[in-house]
């Protein structure tokens, strides 16, 4: 059973279908991005590990909580990068490493170009950020280069996902969580999802 989560928040569904409107500005789609993507996650987070800490408050000690695990953020290029800020706000802590694939229009295969993972894993817990699981082609290569990395925990933060996306990565790999705001009908015969909301890389930085 593939262990996907869908948010119903309604923040989350209000935001999503400013995003998708055509009318929406790169400007205002990427904070939109970046809004989304904090919230989910949050959700996306709830599981990670605690330990207990120890404080002094104005009135006094508590007994308090700090995370226990260091999380990664891995946007894939282009369009996961504007995912990342608002996370990163809400993780100061979490490294960010960068994993750069581009979708053969031809073929529909991913195709890595650019590459920058330490030599060993620095982190527990790694956050996949793209906004569009569309074929799964990028998520399942990602998923590929992080666990041969030795990535001990991995999940995927998107937005819209289409059923063939969420089939193809939950086939490959079935321990990988997959966080959306929504899941659309279907992708069209040029790999789309429809409805969606178009290229995603295009509309955030305003090259569509």
């Amino acid at each position: 059973m593939a262990d996907v989560h869908v948010s119903n928040h309604p923040l989350i569904r209000h935001k999503l279908t400013l995003l998708r409107d055509k009318r929406t500005e790169p400007k205002k789609f990427r904070e939109l991005v970046r809004e989304i993507a904090i919230m989910l996650a949050y959700e996306a987070t709830q599981d990670l590990d605690v330990g207990p800490k120890a404080v002094e408050t104005p009135m006094g000690p508590s007994d308090g909580f700090e995370l226990k695990e260091h999380i990664g953020l891995v946007p894939i290029l282009r369009a996961g990068l504007g995912m990342v800020e608002g996370i990163w706000e809400m993780m100061p802590s979490a490294e960010v490493w960068h994993i750069g694939l581009y979708r053969d229009e031809r073929t529909l295969r991913p195709v890595e170009y650019y590459n920058k993972l330490p030599v060993a894993p620095t982190v527990q817990v790694c956050l996949i950020l793209d906004p569009m699981l569309a074929t799964g082609g990028s998520a399942v290569a990602t998923v590929d280069v992080l666990k041969r990395w030795g990535a001990q925990r991995i999940k995927y933060v998107g937005l819209i996902a289409a059923p063939e996306g969420i089939e193809r990565l939950s086939s490959a790999h079935p321990d990988v969580a997959i966080h959306l705001a929504a899941v659309d009908e279907r992708l069209n015969n040029i790999g789309y999802i429809v409805p969606g909301l178009g290229d995603a890389g295009d509309r955030q930085f305003g090259t569509g």
